[in-house]
């Protein structure tokens, strides 16, 4: 008798025979994710056939739960469903607001500035618009990376920084960037500083002296101006230009005759038998009656 060979392809064989509807195909319709054919064969459960749809209320105060439970990206996510559901909708324009607020907590800082220039844009005449644009340039201002690296993020805090100032100067939001404004200041100062002082080291003194020159006419209010000062005073000695050197002592001594700077400074001219001295037509003669 000769074995007959069959091959089972589902439901029919080779032979003709219909086989009976395995067990297997039912189980892969769920697990391959047949739901839509199977809904059509047994209709959807009650709780999904009968289930109301949200509410802006619903989905903004949940939006507003994930926040404060310290989900900011579902709560970001749920903010923007508020716009996408009820896009012309007041719910829909405080949503924006917060959606930013959420990537800012986030630390999205990206994202964050993306969604606050969309909000500006849209809506200038917005009560929360100075608002916006505080908390764009924090988004900014938390970018600030330390002096030995690029400074490219406390540029734009600045300039972000002093636009709040500008347009919104006798709000809160304007009291704290003026402060953030002179940390930044200081910030961009000591990146100076740090690069005159490599190239004082490195024995290229006029390159140094330019860069010191720079937080004196840039950036006198910081608490570098005073040893940026002291600095000229030594490379112009190095270079032999003693009355610029003195000048240099002269106005440290002015405008902060206590510091630990000028006496650094004194001394170093005294060893060579100089001392701080005005001296007309040296560029820092504006600033021999500047005073913090």
């Amino acid at each position: 008798m000769t074995a007959k060979t069959t091959a089972n392809f589902g439901v029919f064989s080779l032979t003709g025979r219909r086989l009976r509807f395995p067990l297997l195909i039912l189980t892969f319709c769920f697990v391959a994710g047949c739901s839509d054919t199977m809904d059509s064969i047994f209709g959807k459960p009650e709780e999904e056939k009968y289930k109301v749809p949200r509410t802006v209320e619903q989905i903004y105060n949940d939006a507003m739960d994930q926040l404060h439970a310290g989900w900011y990206e579902t709560a970001a996510e749920q903010f923007d469903e508020v716009e996408r559901q009820y896009p012309y909708s007041a719910w829909a324009t405080k949503s924006q607001l917060m959606a930013a607020y959420a990537q800012y907590l986030n630390n999205r800082y990206d994202e964050a500035i993306i969604a606050l220039d969309r909000f500006i844009e849209l809506h200038p005449g917005n009560r929360d618009v100075a608002y916006a644009h505080y908390l764009k340039s924090l988004s900014y201002y938390e970018q600030i990376s330390d002096v030995g690296r690029d400074q490219k993020m406390t540029q734009l805090a600045l300039k972000s920084l002093k636009e709040v100032v500008r347009r919104y100067p006798k709000t809160p939001y304007a009291r704290d960037a003026r402060i953030k404004i002179d940390l930044t200041t200081d910030h961009l100062a000591g990146k100076e500083m740090n690069i005159g002082r490599y190239y004082q080291q490195k024995g290229e003194y006029l390159a140094a002296i330019n860069r010191f020159r720079r937080i004196i006419e840039r950036y006198q209010t910081t608490s570098h101006t005073p040893e940026a000062l002291h600095r000229l005073t030594e490379c112009y000695l190095a270079l032999g230009i003693t009355d610029e050197a003195q000048m240099a002592a002269a106005v440290l001594g002015h405008n902060y005759p206590g510091n630990p700077w000028y006496k650094d400074s004194y001394a170093l001219l005294e060893g060579k038998k100089l001392k701080p001295q005005k001296k007309d037509g040296s560029w820092l003669s504006w600033m021999w009656d500047w005073a913090l």
